[in-house]
């Protein structure tokens, strides 16, 4: 059972972390929802600004300034609170292939390897609230930034609303906490 139960929260750690890999990486944290006059496809995400037009497929993206650069506060700490995330989930992974009963490496100790696997759950779930931080932080920006154009009656012919990017970084940060509760309280 417990080899089973090893493998499987391996499986959903490395398919989450590959979505929280991909949620940092990607352009489409903000997708603009204005159907009125849809010309063109627009993808804001934490590195660049993507526009598709709709007639005949081209894409351009403008890199923001530098990364170093005045940036809206959103932006910055989603970017550091992802790319925790996603170092903290690859040293999980890293650590819970070596804690695995399959993996010949440390079998002589088995407490190790068990203390292996309740240590990559411990970070795993530390991985995974920075990255529910990040994109609950971001979507509620986008949602609240939203509303108060909307109470003020302000129309810009575009709004926004949340990307791919981030419900994949909720649902790699989703994959990962259940991985950790898998490999920390039902692991005997």
């Amino acid at each position: 059972m417990s080899a089973a139960l090893q493998v499987t929260a391996f499986g959903l750690a490395l398919l989450s972390t590959l979505f929280l890999l991909l949620a940092t990486c990607t352009d489409c944290w903000m997708v603009n929802a204005d159907d009125s006059l849809e010309v063109s496809h627009k993808c804001r995400g934490l590195w660049r600004e993507c526009v598709t037009n709709m007639q005949d497929g081209v894409r351009t993206c403008d890199q923001y300034d530098s990364i170093l650069a005045d940036h809206p506060v959103k932006i910055v700490v989603t970017r550091t609170l992802m790319i925790t995330a996603d170092l903290l989930a690859g040293l999980a992974l890293a650590t819970l292939i070596l804690g695995l009963d399959c993996i010949t490496f440390f079998k002589e100790d088995p407490r190790v390897k068990l203390k292996m696997c309740y240590g990559a759950g411990a970070i795993l779930g530390a991985g995974s609230i920075l990255g529910l931080t990040g994109s609950v932080w971001y979507a509620v920006d986008v949602y609240v930034e939203r509303a108060m154009l909307v109470s003020h009656n302000i129309f810009l012919g575009v709004h926004y609303d949340f990307g791919w990017s981030c419900w994949l970084g909720m649902a790699g940060s989703t994959g990962c906490f259940v991985a950790s509760v898998l490999l920390t309280c039902c692991l005997y």
